[in-house]
């Protein structure tokens, strides 16, 4: 899988809640954990002095290098909760600024994203998919659901990246559910034959496991649905 992945891999959902910090860890803990940095550039519903999403990737594959771009209390999109603390949100270019310091220091940068692809990052309406752009020689990656209405939030998500310019995005399933029923199995098939490449699931429960068994699990995740 290293392979065939690029220096910079941005990690997007099709929603919220949808896995994709444990999606950015698994991708992390497969990627040699000592060469990767993660960058989040909006961190929202965490205080101050609490773990947030960075920290949980760092808990579950020892990677060090670990960032984020602002930190916010509210649980809700960047601009309202920087908005509610009148807090001045990073601007795109101190994003790009960041994350080509990372890149210039490790292997391999993991960015993940606040939210869908098109939740607004600053008050310019700049989102995680202008990011994107500003790093053409990246891969996209679309953390999706495996349950019902998720080929719906899927496809458009896919279709907005494209429609953008960002050609070729993967996708990983968030949370494989440890007994699937016949429409999360229907779903893994229908996702598996996209045009975009599933690279696996992620099982349900993947974050309480140890480092030890999430670290051990992670290759093998990323191979198939399990």
């Amino acid at each position: 899988m290293s392979q065939e992945l690029r220096k910079l891999i941005f990690v997007t959902g099709t929603d919220t809640e949808v896995g994709k910090t444990i999606a950015t860890a698994a991708l992390a803990a497969a990627l040699h954990p000592e060469t990767v940095a993660v960058y989040k550039p909006t961190q929202t519903g965490v205080s101050a002095g609490q773990p947030g999403d960075v920290e949980e990737v760092a808990r579950l594959t020892g990677v060090q290098a670990v960032a984020e771009g602002i930190r916010l209390r509210e649980p809700m999109a960047p601009v309202p909760a920087a908005a509610a603390e009148r807090r001045e949100l990073p601007t795109l270019g101190d994003h790009i600024a960041r994350i080509q310091q990372l890149m210039a220091q490790h292997d391999r940068v993991l960015v993940e994203g606040a939210g869908g692809l098109l939740v607004k990052l600053d008050l310019a309406g700049h989102t995680l998919a202008d990011l994107m752009l500003a790093f053409p020689e990246s891969t996209a990656i679309v953390v999706c659901r495996s349950a019902l209405g998720t080929l719906n939030h899927t496809e458009l998500t896919l279709e907005a990246l494209r429609h953008r310019g960002v050609s070729e995005p993967k996708l990983i399933i968030g949370s494989w559910p440890a007994a699937p029923d016949r429409i999360a199995f229907s779903n893994h098939e229908y996702l598996a034959e996209l045009r975009s490449e599933l690279l696996g699931a992620i099982p349900s429960g993947a974050g309480q496991l140890s480092a030890e068994q999430f670290r051990a699990g992670a290759r093998s995740w990323l191979k198939s649905h399990g």
